[in-house]
């Protein structure tokens, strides 16, 4: 099956919401605003205190470092321990929004998904005008770390799934299990597991100071060798407290477990939000065995290229019999381009965030004249301009007087070639916005496939400007 159109409507926040705390590992005040954002835009951070507050997307491609939490960055921008805000969204159903910080890192609150919940729940969660897309899996899927024996699988399921299996070779811990078997489940039994650590890396932190926003609220620690009284004095005073002692159940008595195996849970939910990093909702069954942030990133960075690879050979499936959406006189009627040098024959749809055009190729065409006449090929920069001129269809869309406009190239970017088109062919476009419209500037993929292949592909950006 691979990438689907679902019959779910793709949901957002209906208002702002904000929350402050301190990162754990910066130990600064930061605060995390959600924020409403348009459809099919996916999960961003914006960095509000960076000059250009740039935007870094929730990408498996960006992922740098995951020592101590899954580490973003973009330009030099670093976005910090994103996953328990990651695994709130996807836990609460949402699929487009931004999340606003004037940190690197956001607030680590309880530890867990709790409060970033909450905070959705009370910005209120609406539909909105397009379809969600889902990765459904049909084979089954495999990643193994060699060096630690973690080991992620993704198999077919009627329900995105997730079990994971923990063992750090700990008597304190042991191994235990935690099983989702659905995402709506998310909020009650998964979103509250606090994240954990060990004593020995406690120790190793405080030493170089690498968790300064740290309390005994917000961690469980596993006391997993004998506590000398230096370091419980160290303790007392990374900590704040008067007194540290630890339970029979071999944690330090800061706090009580949510759950005997809060500990696997909140692996699970770190699964979730480093999963949430492909870009695109699953249909499959995880299993992880002894997942860690670099092992659940490296899976995501497997399905996310595999993705892609199918993204560009998914060929729109166009009934080229019937009417369509626009017939070459309307396409005359908004682009300014004549022959010979209108290259789309028709427009099979429309939407707020893509265009599917089409091109019969025929012998015909003056550039069969001089390029290669005994063995005629369509010139490939003429392929990326008819593509071009599918996306100003979707670009000149949106303003009432399209006939008054003119569309030129800021960037094509990422080119590449993949067939030859020959007279006889029928081109088939598909242009999709990267990036919301704004200011008249369309920043679009677009993608040519004839025969049932890609033929072409490029990343490219125009800009309308008003006929003088």
């Amino acid at each position: 099956m691979g990438i689907v159109k679902t019959d779910i409507k793709q949901k957002t926040i209906q208002n702002k919401v904000s929350l402050t705390g301190v990162g754990l590992h910066t130990g600064n005040n930061v605060t995390l605003t959600f924020t409403p954002a348009p459809v099919n835009s996916g999960y961003s951070f914006k960095r509000v205190d960076l000059e250009g507050t740039p935007i870094i997307e929730a990408d498996a491609n960006y992922v740098t470092n995951t020592q101590r939490g899954t580490c973003l960055e973009k330009n030099g921008v670093i976005i910090q321990t994103s996953e328990h805000v990651l695994a709130a969204l996807v836990g609460m159903d949402i699929d487009n929004i931004i999340i606003e910080l004037n940190a690197s890192e956001p607030p680590i609150m309880d530890g867990s998904s709790k409060f970033f919940v909450q905070a959705l729940e009370d910005a209120g969660i609406m539909e909105q005008d397009d379809f969600r897309e889902e990765y459904v899996v049909t084979d089954v899927i495999t990643y193994v770390d060699e060096e630690s024996g973690s080991e992620m699988i993704i198999m077919p399921s009627k329900e995105y799934q997730i079990t994971t299996m923990v063992d750090f070779g700990t008597k304190v811990l042991g191994t235990q299990n935690a099983t989702l078997n659905n995402i709506h489940d998310f909020k009650e039994d998964i979103s509250n597991a606090r994240t954990f650590s060990f004593l020995h890396e406690i120790e190793m932190l405080l030493e170089h100071g690498l968790i300064k926003g740290g309390d005994l609220n917000n961690a469980i620690v596993y006391v997993d060798k004998e506590l000398s009284a230096e370091t419980m004095e160290k303790l007392k005073v990374a900590f704040k407290k008067d007194n540290i002692a630890v339970k029979p159940n071999g944690i330090l008595d800061n706090l009580t477990l949510h759950y005997p195996n809060e500990a696997a849970r909140h692996k699970l939910l770190d699964v979730i939000g480093d999963l949430a990093l492909i870009g695109i909702r699953l249909k499959g069954k995880v299993i992880a065995n002894k997942p860690g942030h670099y092992i659940n990133t490296q899976f995501a960075k497997k399905l996310s290229k595999m993705i892609k690879i199918e993204r560009r050979s998914n060929v729109p499936v166009v009934d080229l019999n019937q009417e369509p959406l626009m017939d070459i006189n309307q396409i005359m009627d908004m682009l300014p381009h004549r022959q010979p040098f209108l290259m789309i024959d028709k427009i099979f749809e429309l939407t707020d965030s893509g265009v599917i055009g089409m091109k019969n190729v025929t012998m015909n065409e003056s550039f069969f004249a001089g390029h290669f006449p005994g063995s005629p090929v369509m010139p490939g920069v003429l392929i990326v301009e008819a593509m071009a001129q599918t996306g100003g269809i979707l670009v000149l869309s949106t303003v009432p007087d399209p006939e008054n406009y003119l569309t030129f190239f800021m960037k094509i970017d990422k080119v590449k070639f993949k067939q030859k088109v020959v007279p006889g062919d029928t081109l088939i476009f598909k242009c999709d916005l990267i990036t919301p419209i704004r200011r008249g500037i369309c920043h679009m993929q677009g993608y040519a496939y004839a025969n049932g292949k890609l033929c072409a592909e490029a990343e490219l950006m125009a800009q309308i400007s008003k006929v003088k």
